[in-house]
């Protein structure tokens, strides 16, 4: 038998409380994640990134020291997730907090000129704004019209329109409409319910197989159906 009360600080605990210990806490955590919501995990803005450190501490703490209760933890958790959620509130309720915890979109880029004052403001360096050019390819910094540091760390840009890639709209061409290909097959078995959305039957995938590609499902890491019944298949290589 192992004491359950592993909550509390204690002077030695078992290797099965060790383990109780990290499963209620890795539980813990994630129901706070679920909590807090994904912006939390996808966009660290200043309140998410000091709640998601702080609850990081305060967890880890208790599982490395025996000595150390969870109990406390556990409160001081919902405490501060608790003060989070009620920021969250104002933020959206009044504009004038908002500015405050959240600094305004910043202009770093004006009509293909680098705004150096921008750049100090924002705390980035020509090689940061560079290197986020690159991920929106933009090669050309004489081709931005404008882009904007964001709050949560991202640049936004936007092309000077007679720098903008043409479009079939743009050139009034008229279009198929979207049509995500299906995965018939994966990793070697046929996916029935994807078939069944395509209207078609096993054999006719085994035909068609044999009939193109002189292989069988088993040999198929992935095979894809359009509306059009173009299938494609990529063979274990």
């Amino acid at each position: 038998m192992y004491n359950v009360d592993f909550f509390q600080g204690q002077e030695t605990l078992t290797a099965m409380e060790w383990t109780l210990r990290a499963v209620i806490a890795y539980l813990f955590l994630v129901i706070v994640a679920k909590t807090i919501g994904p912006r939390a995990i996808s966009q660290l803005r200043l309140l998410d990134f000091v709640i998601a450190l702080v609850i990081g501490n305060i967890i880890a703490h208790p599982l490395s020291d025996e000595e150390l209760g969870l109990k406390g933890s556990v409160i001081t958790t919902v405490v501060l997730v608790t003060l989070y959620l009620g920021n969250l509130f104002l933020i959206l309720r009044w504009p004038a907090f908002r500015r405050i915890i959240n600094h305004p979109p910043i202009t770093v880029v004006q009509d293909g000129e680098i705004l150096y004052k921008g750049l100090k403001k924002a705390r980035i360096s020509i090689d940061v704004l560079l290197e986020e050019l690159r991920k929106e390819k933009a090669e050309d910094i004489k081709k931005v019209a404008l882009a904007i540091w964001e709050a949560e760390g991202k640049l936004s840009v936007f092309l000077d329109p007679k720098y903008e890639p043409l479009t079939p709209e743009s050139l009034q061409i008229k279009t198929e409409s979207f049509d995500f290909p299906k995965t018939i097959i994966k990793e070697g078995r046929i996916n029935g319910q994807e078939l069944k959305k395509a209207r078609k039957e096993e054999s006719w995938v085994i035909s068609r197989l044999e009939s193109l590609y002189q292989t069988e499902v088993k040999n198929v890491l992935l095979a894809t159906l359009d509306q059009k019944d173009n299938l494609k298949v990529f063979l274990y290589k």
